[in-house]
């Protein structure tokens, strides 16, 4: 029998997150829990889609929530802003390898994706970002993120320095590279923002593709 999925509901004044706490970026918003729990489980089958291009497992069992907490004006905004108990457990190896591999995943899916879209769809009054800016827009909150794990960075403003920035992210995951600082998020609530943030701009970019 499949194990459940544990679920952070992070609930904001007029946006919810539910947020698969061991499947960094498997998170998805809507006005209330329950559709925002429903949401999430619409897009099991997308983000197995993404694992399973680097041959990793997909989430089984059902969703079940472990923790409800209170969300702020990020949650309202659009991103999931709060850090749960549980993403203060320590990192053992096997989740130091696994984190960072749903990482690489995540970053490879939106890599190859930026490559091979063309022209995107346009929101409404002619919105939304282009594939590359939406590519540079990733790169800049990364940076950010970063810091916010304790690393000393600048701008990643061209493939080297973004391919530089995420070596040393997924080498602060594996435990390998030392944070310059005290950061402001653990790692399991980085990796869960970092991941999100990826995926919810390769959904995006996958919903707005003119060839779909």
């Amino acid at each position: 029998m499949a194990s459940s999925i544990a679920v952070l509901i992070e609930e904001g004044r007029t946006r919810t997150f539910a947020s698969a706490l061991d499947w960094p970026g498997w998170s998805r918003s809507a006005k209330s829990a329950s559709d925002a729990l429903a949401v999430l489980d619409d897009y099991r089958e997308r983000y197995a889609a993404v694992l399973a291009s680097h041959s990793l497992g997909a989430p089984a069992g059902r969703l079940a929530v472990v923790e409800t907490v209170p969300g702020d004006a990020t949650t309202d905004f659009g991103a999931p802003s709060q850090i749960a108990a549980r993403d203060r457990r320590a990192m053992r190896r096997a989740d130091r390898d696994r984190m960072g591999a749903i990482l690489e995943a995540s970053w490879a899916s939106f890599d190859d994706a930026a490559a091979t879209t063309g022209k995107l769809r346009q929101g409404p009054r002619g919105g939304g970002r282009s594939v590359q800016k939406m590519a540079a827009h990733v790169a800049d909150a990364e940076v950010a993120y970063a810091r916010a794990l304790g690393l000393r960075v600048s701008a990643a403003d061209d493939e080297a320095s973004v391919a530089a920035l995420r070596a040393r992210l997924l080498g602060l995951v594996a435990g390998t590279v030392e944070p310059d600082r005290d950061g402001k998020w653990p790692l399991r609530y980085g990796v869960r923002r970092i991941a999100w943030h990826v995926l919810d701009h390769l959904f995006e970019m996958e919903d707005r593709d003119i060839t779909r």
